[in-house]
């Protein structure tokens, strides 16, 4: 197998000059998109749960996650989701089919966090799920745009 093949590296440099930057800015345009519908999505879903009786304490220090910060965190890894899918766009054969199992990959890591937080099972389930909201909103939307920017 010959890796550069693999790679997805470009065979000449008419075809990096011509079309990457128009495809990068078109991924980036939908993945800024797809970032705040996560961010919207998420903080929503937080206090639909805090409106149900759910105080997201954690443990250690005692501390009540407030709803800004389920935005923020969820902005920031989203944009490190369009930075993964950038790169794959640049460096890979097959940038939707890997961008999927990266992010699958890092979701299912990331779900073990609240699994050891020590919080109540409210809390606990809850941070679960909304690790699952932008994922459901960030994974196909950039695997969609992987997709049609290689075709």
């Amino acid at each position: 197998m010959n890796s550069m093949n693999d790679t997805g590296v470009d065979a000449g440099p008419a075809a990096n000059q011509t079309g990457h930057p128009r495809r990068l800015r078109g991924l980036a345009g939908i993945g800024f998109i797809a970032t705040l519908a996560a961010m919207a999505a998420t903080t929503l879903a937080a206090a639909l749960a805090q409106a149900f009786g759910v105080d997201f304490e954690v443990p250690d220090g005692g501390e009540t996650i407030p709803l800004a910060g389920f935005a923020v965190v969820t902005g920031f890894f989203s944009v490190v989701g369009v930075v993964i899918a950038a790169a794959l766009l640049r460096w890979s054969a097959r940038p939707a089919e890997r961008f999927v199992w990266t992010a699958v990959s890092l979701t299912a890591i990331s779900l073990v966090p609240p699994l050891l937080s020590g919080a109540n099972t409210a809390t606990t389930t809850a941070l679960l799920a909304l690790h699952l909201v932008p994922a459901t909103v960030m994974i196909p939307t950039l695997a969609r745009g992987l997709r049609t920017r290689t075709a």
